[in-house]
């Protein structure tokens, strides 16, 4: 029976991360990251690969690239981290941005009570 959405044939996902599930411990990718191509594709390249380099050209988070794949994150993950062993991608984590004053929010707030 198929199931939508799913790719039902778990021997190319297998094929696609020779066999690994998972991208290691010390991997920097999360479902946020931010992933940046440092090159351009090259000739002999796995077709995902060469996907998300293109992808990549402007930053692109982790679950976006698995979305636009049409893969599970972990085998996205999988090949991210490859790219990024290999130099062909950079990590960065999105910023936080600065928490307002607590002050301000209360003038703000007290300002709002009185309209």
């Amino acid at each position: 029976m198929s199931r939508p959405g799913r790719d039902d044939a778990p021997d190319r996902l297998y094929t696609l991360t020779q066999g690994r599930s998972r991208s290691g411990p010390d991997s920097p990718f999360d479902l946020v990251t931010l992933v940046v191509a440092e090159c351009d594709p090259t000739p002999g390249m796995q077709s995902e690969h060469v996907a998300i380099l293109r992808m990549t050209r402007a930053p692109a988070a982790v679950v976006e690239i698995a979305a636009e794949l049409r893969l599970p994150v972990s085998i996205t993950r999988v090949l991210l981290a490859d790219l990024h062993a290999a130099g062909r991608v950079s990590a960065r984590h999105p910023r936080l941005t600065a928490v307002p004053d607590p002050d301000i929010l209360e003038q703000v707030l007290v300002g709002l009570r009185n309209l």
